[in-house]
């Protein structure tokens, strides 16, 4: 299973670029629109995994540097892998005061339950802030500190081991997916609502490994209880430098997961510049800059039609995906 390797830090002088270039074609519509109300801020994951997190920390930067004439309120809705928040969005057709952080169930759960009827593209697009990172972790209590030790440990414990992550049909089980047939494990991979649930499965030891995001997985290494084994990155992460990428260990494949921001269906054109500006003002941030710095995150800014071709391409792959393993 084969997927391309995907964008990677871009220059700060394009990262500059792509700012001036959004606020210079959004400022007029924006100042012709601003909230009305508190704005719905929907995050389509459990709280205390990467899209919580970094939902959290954007509405922390809207407040602090007064960007919004109305707070972003966070609102949970994971259920249904994240089918839960697609509808409710759906149903907001119109709406100017409801956006959402999206992860990469934006593009799998549509194609696992075409019966949502939910077709992406009428989302309006905002602004892509990053593309997060993964990693295999295992406790560090255990005696695995390569992937071949974790590849001899997993298959001796067959379907005894357990991989744990969030949802069915995400990312996390198309990376286990992906590591069962390159290694000819039979993992058995168990699924729990969020990132920060399943880091606390590990670090508690009520699962074997995972494929947790740095943000959600950080605090537990931190304190000594999870060790990375390896990145899903085209190159090593700088904050686990020990940890060799699939790429280093002959293994062609990459991944990452979008965290984007997205509109209502028939946003007005005047909210969504609005939007645009308010997320690449917080995008430039000096907070949001060390942000994506100490959590590993990849990936510019993109906004507008360009964001909405990214979706058509990450779908698309996604379906490859999917399809490989069975779920559509």
């Amino acid at each position: 299973m084969n997927v391309p390797i995907r964008s990677a830090f871009a220059a700060a002088a394009a990262t500059v670029l792509a700012v001036a270039s959004t606020a210079s074609i959004t400022g007029a519509a924006q100042a012709a629109w601003e909230p009305l109300k508190p704005v719905d801020f929907v995050i389509m994951a459990g709280k205390g995994g990467g899209a919580d997190k970094m939902a959290r920390l954007m509405q922390t930067i809207v407040e602090k540097h007064d960007l919004s004439s109305k707070p972003l309120i966070p609102i949970n809705k994971p259920g249904g892998s994240g089918a839960e928040a697609l509808i409710h969005l759906k149903q907001k057709a119109g709406d100017d005061h409801t956006i959402m952080v999206t992860l990469n169930s934006f593009y799998t759960t549509p194609l696992r339950q075409p019966a949502l009827d939910v077709d992406i593209m009428t989302f309006t697009p905002v602004a892509r802030m990053a593309e997060d990172t993964f990693l295999l972790w295992v406790h560090a209590d255990s005696d695995i500190n390569t992937v071949d030790e974790f590849v001899e440990a997993a298959r001796a414990a067959g379907n005894d081991w357990i991989m744990a992550g969030t949802g069915k049909g995400q990312e996390d089980e198309l990376l286990t997916t992906f590591l069962n047939n390159a290694y000819d494990l039979d993992m058995k991979y168990v699924p729990f609502k969020g990132g920060g649930r399943v880091a606390k499965e590990l670090a508690g030891k009520n699962a074997n490994s995972t494929v947790n995001n740095p943000s959600e997985q950080l605090g537990f290494y931190e304190a000594g209880k999870t060790r990375p084994i390896a990145a899903f990155t085209p190159e090593r992460l700088e904050l686990f430098s020990d940890a060799p990428t699939f790429l280093e260990l002959d293994q062609d494949f990459v991944y990452f997961m979008q965290r984007s921001v997205v509109g209502a269906p028939g946003m007005s054109a005047e909210a969504a510049a609005f939007y645009q500006d308010l997320f690449a003002k917080v995008f430039a941030s000096d907070e949001w800059q060390t942000y994506r710095h100490d959590k590993s995150l990849y990936g510019d800014l993109i906004a507008g039609d360009e964001l909405k071709a990214y979706w058509q391409r990450e779908r698309a792959i996604h379906e490859v995906m999917l399809k490989e393993i069975g779920e559509i």
